[in-house]
């Protein structure tokens, strides 16, 4: 038996209910019999001229080699784009989208966090004026179909065999990464070929590569060709860090500046803590009702602080903004994660150093492994 939705075909997920086999692993999507015939999702036709597209600014030359390479081979084989944090990937897979467009094709952007959707779909509906650019998301299920879909990786499920292109954005990060329930489901989701997007590819796609069922293109540069800012690291007991994180603040005050906490508890008392010193000063954890408001007014406002877990780590640009990881030693990250959370720093033209600080309570192997590969990503960046 094969579930036609999550791809499982483990025995032990399969009961048979009252009605037929049914799989328990990506029971939480709603039941689907095995024996159940499952037909494509009727789409919309695709509108006239919702291929044309304009980008803000043109591609950089080491940006248009990749944007080439990735429409050439994408109509017959699985892409990674693996370029580091704030290499413009979104940009880059534009000129492929509208491939797929012009004939008439589906095309999804997949992201595997909500707070990233609407962005993205606001800058794809930019990029391409002429086209029904939709986002789907929680709050945003009333209208599911368009030319260019934008949407969680969990809303796939209602795309059954839609998408002759799938791009799929930050698939290492949660939920995403490691969940065979949605990757059966983006499998099943996907009738033609798949661009992935990151700066972290785990074993997953590594073992693709590899296997030669995907087809890797490397960026290791901005477009601005500013070095990738290598975090300062800090040692010392907790009394002795609040004082660093303090003072790194009142250096940073011009700018805005994104403070990492590894829990939403810990986020939240530090909050309260730095919101008597500094103002403004935000919280943003998975639990904030409001977390795309204040994400946005910290993004417009250019000034103050943000307290964030890492529901802040990707896919969230802030200009001009600093970053500290504070306890960059905490069990709760990772090499990629803490590669992402540096990566929010330096992405604007006018404002391309930026500063990151990791403060942490021991060495960290982590922590060092994250600064030698933004050092190696640094020596093809041309200055």
């Amino acid at each position: 038996m094969k579930c036609p939705r999550c791809q499982n075909t483990d025995p032990a997920w399969f009961y048979p209910g009252s009605k037929g086999w049914y799989c328990r692993r990506c029971i939480s999507f709603g039941r689907i019999l095995i024996e159940e015939e499952r037909n494509p999702v009727p789409v919309e036709e695709i509108r006239e001229g919702s291929e044309e597209y304009l980008l803000r600014y043109p591609l950089t030359p080491a940006q248009k080699v990749v944007s080439d390479a990735c429409v050439s081979h994408i109509f017959s084989t699985d892409v990674l784009l693996e370029c580091v944090c704030g290499a413009g990937k979104t940009e880059m897979t534009v000129a492929s989208i509208a491939a797929f467009l012009k004939l008439k094709k589906k095309v999804c952007f997949a992201i595997a966090r909500r707070q990233v959707v609407l962005e993205v779909a606001e800058r794809l509906g930019q990029y391409f004026p002429n086209a029904r650019v939709v986002p789907v998301c929680q709050g945003f299920t009333t209208i599911t179909d368009g030319d260019l879909i934008v949407c969680t990786t969990h809303q796939l499920y209602r795309y059954y065999q839609t998408f002759d292109l799938l791009i799929l954005d930050e698939p290492d990060a949660f939920p995403f990464r490691g969940d065979p329930v949605l990757h059966g489901i983006a499998a099943s989701a996907c009738i033609g070929h798949i661009i992935y997007l990151t700066a972290t590819p785990d074993d997953y796609l590594k073992q693709g590569v590899k296997e030669g069922k995907i087809q890797k293109f490397v960026l290791s540069v901005r477009p601005h060709g500013k070095p990738i800012p290598v975090p300062v690291v800090r040692l010392g007991p907790l009394f002795l860090l609040f004082p660093e994180l303090f003072f790194w603040l009142r250096k940073h005050t011009s700018h805005p500046r994104i403070v990492f906490v590894p829990t939403i508890a810990g986020a939240e008392v530090m909050g309260r803590i730095l919101s008597v010193f500094f103002t403004p000063c935000k919280v943003v954890t998975s639990k904030s009702e409001n977390r795309d408001v204040l994400i946005e007014t910290f993004r417009k406002e250019q000034k103050g602080i943000m307290v964030a877990t890492t529901v802040l780590e990707r896919g969230v640009t802030i200009p001009h903004a600093d970053v500290c990881v504070f306890e960059a030693d905490h069990g709760v990250y990772d090499e990629a994660g803490l590669v992402q959370m540096a990566g929010r720093a330096g992405r604007d033209f006018k404002d391309p150093t930026g500063d990151v600080l990791f403060l942490c309570r021991k060495r960290s192997d982590l922590c060092e492994a994250c600064k030698t590969s933004l050092e190696e990503a640094n020596k093809a960046c041309v200055v």
